[in-house]
């Protein structure tokens, strides 16, 4: 029925665990905004031959209700055609607005392609997020339990209060409730990741278990330097200037007058009044030009476009601006991430986890309380959390950070001892 055919498909192809490159392939092949950006440069294309043909040709049949007694004969008909061709060089400069139309409709797609591989990537890793979270929350719940066992052993002994036991139930209920919660994410997540993707909600989209090594930048101005050289947005407003350019030029021509040939042909008859009759039809050619004489009207006209053009060009100089703030945000964010990550890596979690340890070991004989115990028990899930939001977020903000430079970012992360300096291409 329409109302099933409404519905994107699930893609069996796309269920399971997938790395994030198999997600963006799919996306820019199906992603409905790319598809709509790809006809339009079609379309605009399209408009570029328009610009630079002439107008329609006119044609005009007079006939006459009553004959028009002449002495050559009888005029019954008047035919007459007539081309406008407009001064040299107009529309080459039409013709050069409308390409430059094109040029920033193709921008305009590169930069959707990049916004949808950052969508796909950021909801990609957000599902990467969730799934660990769910996995460590899991485990944790699991190791809460065997403390529950071990508190009701040392009640029923005699070496503990019942508290301890009802304390660890009551956390156990909480920790379901936040297993409820994450679930509830990830079925958002992967709802908003197949919207990306254009298929069904429930495809049952999966990130990998294990993210391949982060890498990082290491040379922000290399960066920079990219950014106002391949981000299609500034693409797309130098085209706009190089537009308004030409559209000041086309008002300027408008000083020169178009010109306008043709010709007439009289239907005569054979006969008339006139002994003297001949019958010949007659053809008479015309040339006219219009008359630009009004000063006021053209060079506001001409004012105006080249006040627009001089906008357009600050207009470029404040996202290009935007842009260098953007990078330089970035930049830091993804620096701080990764140093965050590492101490998380190398010192936060193997502490927490060996603190968690020792107060296990020492609850089962009695020299820590149970209290003690949850509470180290609370910092390590809330670490193993905290390190798996960081994985994610430091992709997230890398993803960012190759829509703003206009494609992927290769960096020395993982050149050893090699310092060459990392390059930067543009997909």
């Amino acid at each position: 029925d329409s109302g099933a055919e409404a519905v994107a498909p699930v893609i069996a192809d796309l269920e399971g665990p997938h790395a994030v490159e198999e997600y963006v392939r799919f996306a820019l092949q199906q992603n409905p905004k790319i598809q709509a950006a790809r006809k339009r440069v079609e379309a605009a294309a399209y408009r570029v031959p328009i610009a630079a043909s002439l107008q329609d040709p006119m044609l005009n049949v007079t006939v006459f209700p009553e004959s028009v007694q002449t002495a050559s004969g009888e005029q019954e008909m008047i035919i007459s055609a007539s081309q406008k061709v407009p001064w040299m060089g107009k529309l080459d400069a039409k013709a050069a607005v409308a390409e430059s139309q094109t040029d920033m409709a193709r921008a305009a797609l590169a930069a959707t392609e990049l916004a949808t591989v950052a969508q796909v990537k950021r909801a990609y890793y957000n599902l990467y997020f969730l799934q660990q979270s769910l996995a460590v929350t899991e485990e944790e719940q699991r190791l809460l339990g065997e403390f529950r066992d071990v508190a009701d052993t040392r009640y029923r002994a005699g070496t503990a209060s019942q508290q301890d036991v009802y304390r660890a139930e009551l956390e156990i209920s909480s920790v379901e409730s936040d297993l409820i919660r994450l679930r509830q994410q990830l079925s958002s997540t992967r709802a908003r990741l197949a919207a990306v993707l254009h298929v069904a909600p429930q495809t049952q989209l999966m990130a990998v278990d294990r993210l391949p090594a982060e890498e990082i930048p290491l040379d922000l101005e290399l960066l920079q330097r990219q950014a106002v050289a391949a981000r299609p947005e500034l693409h797309a407003q130098l085209a706009a200037i190089g537009r308004d350019r030409k559209a000041a030029e086309l008002a300027r021509l408008d000083y020169k007058p178009d010109v306008t040939i043709g010709f007439s042909w009289i239907d005569v008859a054979s006969s008339g009044i006139s002994p003297v009759a001949n019958g010949r039809d007659a053809l008479l050619l015309t040339a006219g030009v219009n008359l630009p004489i009004y000063q006021k009207r053209l060079n506001s006209a001409v004012r105006a476009a080249e006040a627009n053009a001089v906008a357009t060009a600050r207009d470029y100089d404040a996202l290009r601006d935007g842009t260098l703030e953007d990078v330089t945000d970035l930049f830091a964010q993804a620096r701080s991430q990764h140093e965050l990550l590492v101490l998380f890596r190398e010192d936060i979690l193997p502490k927490a986890r060996l603190t968690l340890e020792v107060s296990a070991q020492a609850y089962n004989v009695g020299e820590v309380d149970f209290l003690q115990l949850i509470d180290n028990w609370r910092q390590l899930l809330r670490y193993e959390i905290n390190h798996r939001r960081l994985e994610a977020s430091l992709r997230q903000t890398l993803a960012d950070l190759e829509a703003v430079v206009g494609g992927v970012v290769v960096t020395g992360a993982n050149l050893g001892d090699d310092q060459t300096q990392p390059e930067i291409f543009v997909e």
